[in-house]
């Protein structure tokens, strides 16, 4: 016959109960870390190139599965990785998408020879050109035109190089809030 286990004490059923709460709270943070960092990231803003959109040290939280069942638009805020060697990410906004011609005269952009209206901008800028964005592509441009470099400079950015989409800038404190697509309407011109 097997002698019944001694009951615990209290003291000894306490700390056994505050073992089991740490490590079951350690995997829970573990499980929700893993699952935060998979859906999101966290970037600091180095650039000027989208001011006033966002700004030398805004600190932005992206979405890594916004565009694994949407794709992207046009007026998108997206951080990518450049199409040539860079240690860090670039931030740029969606001005061009796939397959889509796009022209830059006198300080206006066309896309498919319809204007593209800005509203997020209040500076004017002078590059000319005209871009063909390939299939696998998009053509992005910095909201501070005159200090950014972008597609106009290097070309397109393939869309899996896209990390995902910037939704909100969560620091400094005085500049919270979401990131607007900043739905770029077009109008015939």
């Amino acid at each position: 016959m097997i002698p019944d286990p001694l009951p615990l004490s209290v003291g000894e059923a306490s700390w056994r109960q505050i073992l089991i709460d740490i490590f079951e709270t350690l995997v829970i943070s573990l499980v929700l870390f893993a699952i935060i960092n998979t859906a999101s990231a966290r970037i600091r803003v180095e650039s000027v190139s989208m001011k006033d959109t966002l700004n030398p040290g805004d600190f932005v939280v992206v979405n890594r599965l916004a565009y694994k069942w949407n794709d992207v638009g046009r007026g998108d805020v997206v951080i990518f990785d450049p199409p040539f060697d860079s240690p860090e990410p670039f931030v740029k906004r969606v001005i061009g998408l796939p397959g889509e011609q796009v022209l830059i005269q006198d300080g206006k952009i066309y896309v498919n020879d319809v204007l593209v209206q800005e509203p997020y901008l209040d500076v004017d800028f002078h590059t000319n050109g005209v871009w063909e964005v390939p299939m696998d592509s998009i053509f992005v441009m910095g909201d501070n035109r005159n200090n950014s470099s972008d597609s106009r400079s290097w070309g397109t950015v393939p869309v899996e190089n896209i990390i995902g989409k910037a939704l909100f800038i969560y620091w400094p404190v005085n500049q919270w809030g979401t990131l607007a697509s900043g739905a770029v309407a077009a109008e015939n011109p």
